[in-house]
């Protein structure tokens, strides 16, 4: 069996290994070792499980519907990654830079994103992840992203009408219907990460 990685962009091939055991996840570890440059490396649906990345550049890499279940992803470059239905569960992205990175549809439940970055912001707990709406929603400890709309929490409890209609044909009605929620939830997730904060700086 032969396992190659390639770049996503260009088709170009970063790594490839051969054997009756080889395995994506061997790949990568033998392109870790030997120092090849995995940004824009294509490794959807990749089982990944486990494996150690720690530090690595992963930068703009297709990660799309991958299975990183428990793997250690701490400090390593995301950014721009694909990452949409990455199942990330128990995954450890302590420090990982997440800047501009898809995360939709992203399975974030008991995944260590402590000191995580997320479009410059660092993160102290686990953001808030929500499907099934009329667009995506992400809740972070500072910001809200509605579909491609990122703002603080203030920002959107500011916005008046006219400002949310010139977003998109659609906007208001799925504001009216959600607001009230979807604000409650920014304040108690601040109010976690405030807390969070506090206990870790005792």
């Amino acid at each position: 069996m032969k396992i190659t990685i390639n770049n996503r962009w260009s088709g170009v091939e970063i790594l490839s290994i051969e054997g009756e055991d080889a395995t994506v996840a061997k790949a990568l570890l033998e392109a870790i070792k030997s120092g090849a440059d995995l940004g824009g490396a294509d490794l959807y649906g990749a089982d990944l499980y486990g494996v150690n990345l720690y530090g690595v550049n992963l930068r703009g890499a297709n990660l799309g519907c991958a299975d990183l279940r428990g793997a250690n992803l701490g400090g390593v470059n995301l950014r721009g990654a694909n990452l949409g239905g990455v199942n990330l569960y128990g995954a450890d992205l302590d420090g990982a830079d997440l800047y501009g990175a898809d995360l939709y549809g992203v399975n974030l439940y008991g995944v260590n994103l402590y000191g995580a970055k997320i479009n410059g912001e660092k993160v102290l707990i686990t953001p808030i992840t929500i499907g099934g709406l009329y667009w995506w929603v992400l809740i972070t400890d500072g910001y809200m992203r509605i579909g491609c709309q990122r703002h603080s929490h203030a920002e959107w409890a500011q916005f008046v009408d006219e400002a949310i209609s010139d977003m998109d044909g659609h906007a208001l009605e799925f504001w009216r219907q959600w607001k009230s929620l979807l604000l409650a939830m920014c304040e108690q997730h601040h109010a976690a990460a405030v807390a969070k904060k506090e206990t870790t700086e005792v």
